[in-house]
């Protein structure tokens, strides 16, 4: 498997503290994100950054990453069953070599596990075997297929739509071997999205509003999960004033959604047209006149 330096690719030193990766995370993926840049490759490096913070934002991930340069080496199984995780970061190669160990297609069988003593013959069921899926929070809300490789299977996972944080999918028959086989089951973890924060229900973003539609009110554009759309922005809006949207925000059981709340965020002209320099000169010239700055 390719060697990948995680900490380069977020930008960050391989000290970095849990607050810094998200952080580089989070400025990296919203430059990124194939909504936003429309660059060939950004996608690719869009997919790149999501591996990167999926193992660099896992305490455990990171420390057998630092370890090995690598997320192949498990921990070894627990007393009782094994508990393994799937994140984004956790290739196709990984899963392979992890299931040969489990399930003895690399020359280490069922009795040199557990010893051929307690290898109780005939039909039994196989176990139930749990992981952890990462997914982006914008395919949790419109849904989709994720790919796993099991040993060498490729295993398409449906993920219904507006999934939450915490919900399992079952994988009928591909936990362990036996009479039938076990189940998978894998409990759903959301990505930080680099323009969208979920709070139960409810989605929250932040809108950008030129100072000067904030004074005299006009439209802009607020993104949503279901796209951009054009909100009116009030006269003598004040910055972090949020604006409602209803019915925008996440899919509640029964078919209603909850609603999404953009904060604004005033700003202006990095670099200024001489003509908007001397219009606001002009507003500069006439808050001084009234006395409201000096």
């Amino acid at each position: 498997m390719e060697y990948k330096d995680y900490y380069a690719i977020l930008g960050v030193p391989r000290n970095a503290s849990q607050e810094e990766i998200k952080r580089a995370y989070k400025k990296l993926a919203r430059k990124y994100h194939p909504d936003i840049n429309k660059e060939p490759g950004a996608e690719e490096k869009f997919k790149e950054i999501n591996e990167a913070y999926a193992v660099l934002s896992d305490p455990e991930k990171r420390k057998i990453y630092d370890q090995y340069g690598t997320t192949k080496a498990p921990p070894p199984p627990p007393p009782g069953g094994f508990r393994w995780e799937a994140t984004e970061g956790f290739g196709p190669e990984d899963f392979s070599d992890f299931f040969k160990t489990l399930f003895g297609f690399g020359g280490m069988g069922f009795e040199d596990l557990f010893g051929a003593g307690q290898v109780r013959r005939g039909p039994r069921r196989g176990q139930d075997y749990e992981a952890e899926i990462r997914i982006p929070l914008e395919l949790a809300y419109r849904g989709g297929k994720q790919v796993l490789d099991l040993g060498g299977e490729r295993v398409e996972v449906t993920i219904p739509p507006g999934i939450r944080e915490g919900q399992r999918l079952r994988l009928a028959g591909k936990g362990g071997p036996g009479q039938p086989p076990g189940d998978l089951y894998l409990t759903v973890r959301l990505l930080p999205s680099p323009t969208f924060r979920l709070e139960g229900y409810d989605v929250y973003t932040t809108v950008d509003v030129p100072a000067p539609i904030a004074v005299v009110g006009g439209k802009v554009r607020v993104p949503t999960l279901d796209g951009p759309v054009e909100v009116s922005i009030p006269p003598r809006t004040q910055a972090g004033k949020k604006l409602r949207l209803r019915g925008k925000g996440w899919p509640k059981p029964g078919g209603d959604r909850g609603d999404q709340y953009a904060e604004v965020r005033i700003t202006i002209p990095e670099h200024p047209t001489p003509e908007e320099e001397r219009l606001y000169k002009e507003l500069a010239k006439l808050l001084r006149e009234r006395g409201v700055v000096a």
